[in-house]
């Protein structure tokens, strides 16, 4: 029974070694993800493109773009008409006569005409807003991914910088046990060397 309690010992002494050391790595990853300055020093090209490239997609880089590209390919959008006032409906409407029905009539034939008429600049315009619809939709999830590429690639840690963090980490480790095991050592001392 006793060198089964010494095995499990061992095994939870090594657990805790462990669990020691992966925290260590943890914060020394931690801390490098974050040492903004170090990284600016060593990738100054890599860190100031993923941070512009992710301030591109957060300020709606991409649909400005895609505006742009429309309104130079389809031309300026066109300026809303101004609307007539209803003094002026009124007045257009008594020009066509006192009867209502043909004054209708009239209307809904002059409207389907118009219609007619306007219809292949319709089609033509309804064909462009699709494609700048379908471009859009295609568009996106790739936007979506540059996005989470590039912020990954901000917050990535070099093998530089974790090395130092970790060096760091392990020697606040040591001392830190350093103290500890002092600490112990003067308190079970110090009533021993009392006299009691």
């Amino acid at each position: 029974m006793g060198s089964r309690t010494t095995a499990a010992r061992a095994e939870v002494v090594a657990a805790r070694e462990g669990l020691a050391d992966e925290a260590i790595r943890l914060e020394a990853a931690g801390r490098a993800a974050v040492d903004i300055p170090a990284r600016i020093r060593r990738e100054p090209a890599k860190i100031a493109g993923a941070a512009s490239g992710a301030a591109f997609l957060l300020l709606g880089g991409p649909g400005r773009v895609l505006r742009g590209v429309r309104r130079a390919v389809f031309g300026k959008d066109a300026e809303l008409p101004k609307s007539m006032l209803p003094d002026e409906v009124e007045a257009a409407l008594k020009k066509l006569g006192p009867d209502g029905e043909k004054v209708r009539g009239t209307l809904e034939r002059e409207f389907a005409a118009y219609l007619d008429e306007k219809a292949p600049q319709r089609r033509e315009r309804d064909l462009g807003e699709a494609a700048g619809g379908m471009l859009t939709n295609l568009l996106k999830p790739l936007t979506i991914r540059a996005g989470k590429q590039l912020a990954e690639r901000l917050l990535e840690t070099d093998a530089a910088t974790f090395g130092e963090a970790l060096g760091r980490a392990r020697s606040r480790g040591r001392r830190a046990a350093g103290s500890k095991d002092g600490s112990n050592g003067s308190a079970s001392g110090g009533p021993s060397g009392s006299g009691r």
